[in-house]
């Protein structure tokens, strides 16, 4: 049995059946916990071939980030509760300066860091340890979350949209496709935001 073989037969049993929707939603849940670009170019290329609504596959993204932002946010506020770590907290030189600048300018800081690579999960738990309250916390995350995602998402689906009616048989490769390139995007918006930053 080959490979192609049993990429079909896995991805017919994944899309038939009336749990096939539930059990996609949650795998989009899921992925977006380790990998939220590839949870995205997954759910974009799967409404684009027909196997879950772009509604469904929206929601679930959305879910996933929101729920993972806020883990984040969560394991920053207990992280304060551990005494030897807030002292050294308390004692580095450049605790005073962040905690300074991130709770002055939350929101917009907030809203910056969903879209720079490397510094959302730090950012997101320093909210947490500060702490930022709570729903402006959310309300920054919430917005962001949503122009990154219906952005990325429907470039995506359209695109995808249009190389499968081209390429059916290769439409499984989209996905790495178009994680690659969310990839490189965000290297260079990286890139061009710390050298701005210097």
């Amino acid at each position: 049995m080959g490979a192609f073989t049993l990429i079909s037969e896995f991805q017919t049993w994944l899309v038939s059946g009336s749990a096939s929707f539930a059990l996609l939603s949650v795998g989009i849940v899921l992925l977006s916990y380790l990998l939220e670009d590839l949870a995205i170019a997954t759910a974009a290329i799967l409404s684009a071939q027909g196997s879950l609504p772009p509604s469904l596959a929206l929601l679930a993204i959305f879910i996933g980030i929101v729920t993972g932002d806020l883990g984040l946010y969560i394991l920053g506020s207990y992280t304060r509760k551990i005494r030897w770590l807030r002292y050294r907290a308390l004692t580095n030189v450049s605790y005073k300066r962040v905690k300074r600048n991130l709770q002055q300018r939350a929101f917009l800081n907030l809203f910056i860091i969903r879209f720079i690579p490397g510094l959302r999960t730090i950012g997101f738990t320093l909210s947490g340890f500060l702490p930022v309250p709570l729903p402006l916390f959310l309300s920054a995350v919430l917005l962001a979350s949503s122009i990154w995602t219906l952005l990325v998402f429907t470039l995506i689906y359209l695109l995808g949209s249009n190389v499968l009616m081209l390429l059916s048989e290769f439409k499984w490769g989209l996905i790495p496709v178009a994680f690659a390139l969310l990839f490189f995007i965000n290297r260079f918006l990286n890139k061009s935001f710390s050298r701005g930053l210097s």
